[in-house]
Order: structure tokens, then sequence, then C-alpha cells
């Protein structure tokens, strides 16, 4: 029970005082349910893969919408793998007439212009990766900077006489994993931990897998893999248990998938940099139906972010009954 009380408070630390940029709290009240004096907006929410992570930001999400009162959500998750696909979302969504998109782009340079076209149509909000340079009302999401710094620290603390590692990533070019890799190169800086490789799998589960397995027969004396979305977790965990090297291929991942959890559990994942996905989910319909109810500074920072929090054996019980708890009715 006092592991469990502890980590609550860790955790609630991360609620209560965890934007970066964003300096209004205003966003932050639950608003008013079965508000009929308000104009019912239609909001949608896309993201760019489909997984644990995403199933609990829909959770916040569908909490928003139940606390305002006056949202119809529409929530796709995105099965495809390239820009285009996700254009067509955006172009779909727009031509139904939603007042309102959320959006994880998956590559930051080429849907500038994309998103531009989408923002000129509708309010138009980043989340969880950016492409800050673009015509969106603003990001909220993850200080990832911040989480890559987080896993740097844990690979460290699984690696303390160094080793060669290689990072599996969905996107190279998405800002999210942009910005995680710059944490975690910086905070490795003068370690004796070498960044070897990144391999890209497009979001495809069974290709990180095996990307992991080509990197383990390609250098025999890997000492460490890091996964920097949700399901690189489980990916690389299935290749390290193939190849017999559990325990001795150190794993440091993102997020709170359930076979993640059980790794760390097991010692065969040395730990795990989880975000507050309901948060994130809450926050982005929260913020978009008050400025779209005339309150412009839910998004006038441009950027609200989020700490995240560093799970490792010691945490993972409480974590693990925190996960299982937060997608209950």
């Amino acid at each position: 029970m006092k592991k469990i009380f502890f980590f609550l408070v860790l955790v609630l630390g991360v609620l209560g005082f965890g934007q970066g940029c964003d300096k209004n709290n205003s966003g932050n009240n639950s608003g008013t349910a079965n508000n009929t004096g308000q104009k019912k907006f239609k909001l949608a929410f896309v993201t760019n893969t489909k997984n644990d992570f995403w199933s609990t930001v829909r959770y916040g999400c569908n909490n928003a919408v139940q606390n305002l009162g006056n949202v119809d959500l529409d929530f796709r998750f995105f099965t495809g793998s390239t820009v285009e696909e996700q254009q067509q979302i955006l172009n779909d969504l727009v031509a139904s007439g939603v007042d309102g998109i959320a959006i994880s782009p998956i590559d930051a340079s080429k849907q500038k212009d994309l998103l531009n076209q989408i923002a000129a149509k509708t309010l138009l909000v980043c989340v969880d990766s950016d492409v800050p340079d673009s015509q969106r009302a603003g990001f909220i999401g993850t200080d990832n900077v911040a989480a890559g710094k987080q896993a740097a620290d844990l690979l460290k603390a699984a690696l303390p006489k160094g080793g060669k590692v290689v990072v599996c990533v969905g996107y190279t070019n998405a800002q999210n994993a942009m910005d995680r890799m710059e944490g975690l190169q910086s905070e490795l800086a003068g370690s004796n931990i070498q960044i070897i490789d990144t391999l890209a799998d497009a979001t495809k589960p069974d290709v990180a897998q095996q990307n992991a397995a080509d990197a383990m027969a390609k250098h025999p004396d890997l000492a460490g893999i890091v996964g920097l979305y949700s399901y690189n977790g489980p990916a690389i965990l299935a290749a390290v248990r193939a190849a017999g090297k559990a325990g001795q291929v150190k794993i440091v991942c993102f997020d709170d998938d359930k076979a993640t959890l059980d790794g760390i559990a097991s010692g065969d994942i040395y730990g795990t940099v989880v975000q507050i996905s309901t948060r994130i989910g809450y926050e982005a319909i929260n913020r978009m139906d008050k400025y779209l109810g005339g309150d412009k500074a839910q998004l006038t920072n441009a950027n609200v972010l989020f700490k995240s929090l560093a799970v490792n054996k010691s945490m993972v019980e409480s974590m693990q009954a925190w996960h299982d708890d937060k997608l209950q009715p």
C-alpha cells in the first residue's frame, strides 16, 4: 500500500504540475457538463498508429466529452503508414464539416504545407508530435526532449559500463521522435554508451521486431536497444527473448503497454518512460472546445507540455495497477 500511495503521489505530481511552456491554467477546469446553452462542436482526433497508448489517450478524450457536454468526437485510429493516407483522413474530416481536428503528424517536414491547408479551413491542433513551423493553433503533448533525457538516464543505469545500442522508432522525421532523440543523445554525451544505428519501422510491430532481431545478429556485442514508440517495447522484448538474450541486451522504451510493464516486472526490460496519456487526450478536447467557444487563451501560448515518468522495476507493480485501473469506467 505504501508503494502504491507513493506512486500515486508521483503521478499526481506529474498530472498537477506537468505543464511546461503553457502558463494558462484555465484549461484545467473540467468544464460544465450538459451545457445546453453552448453550441455543440464536432471535433476529430487522428492518431499516428493504433496501440495501447492511443487507447488511453482516447479515454482522456472521452472524459472531456462527457464533462463538457457540448462535443461530438470522431476518434480515428490511423492504421496506414504514409503521409498521403493520413492526409486523406484530414480531407475527409474537413469535408464532413468538423469544427476542429487534433492530429499526431507522422512527418514534420513533409506535412507542413498539407497541414497549413487544413488549418486554413478548420481549427487544427498537433497532439503528441508537432509540426512547429506550421499554421496549427498549438501543440499539446509530452515534453519529448525531457522524456528523451529520462530514457537516457534509464539506459545509463542499465549499462553502467557502457556499450553499443540501437534505437528503434516508427518515423524518424516525426517531431516527437526527433525531440526524444535530441534528449537521448544530449544526455548520453560524454558517457560510454554509443548509439550505432537508428531503425525505422513505419509503426509496424512486426518490422520493429525484425529490426531488433537483425541488429542483434549484426552486432553480437550489442548491449542495449531503445524503443521510442509505444509498441517498440513489446516488439523488442519478443526479439530479445527469441534470440535468447533476455536480461543480456538491456531494453529501455516508452509508454505503459501491458507487455512492456510485464517485461519490466520479469526483469527483461529495464525501464520505460511513461507519458500521461489520459491527460493529453483530455486537454486536447477541453482546450479545443473552449478555444472554439471564444477563449483564445487556451492555445495562445502555442505549446502545452506535460512531464513524463520514468518507471523501473521498483515502481512497476504500482504502475501496472494504475494502468489497469485508468481504462475502467
